[in-house]
């Protein structure tokens, strides 16, 4: 599952990028996907609303396993 989900990761990673941050796969484990964001995206005020609207939805689109996804 952990390849699915880096493969997911580099079809959000361009817009992230785009804003000056990134997104790191810390790890996946019984269907939580554990990021970290960094960069600009590491303090940023909507990096909330980045998490859950873009890439969680992502993820569980391209990955149905997932059940959540945390950031650290």
């Amino acid at each position: 599952m952990r390849e699915k989900v880096e493969a997911a990761l580099k079809q959000v990673r361009p817009a992230l990028l785009a804003d000056g941050g990134d997104v790191q796969l810390i790890d996946v484990k019984n269907g939580v996907v554990t990021l970290r964001l960094t960069g600009a995206c590491g303090g940023c005020p909507m990096a909330t609303m980045t998490l859950r609207n873009g890439i969680e939805r992502v993820l569980k689109e391209q990955v149905p396993e997932i059940k959540e996804v945390v950031a650290i």
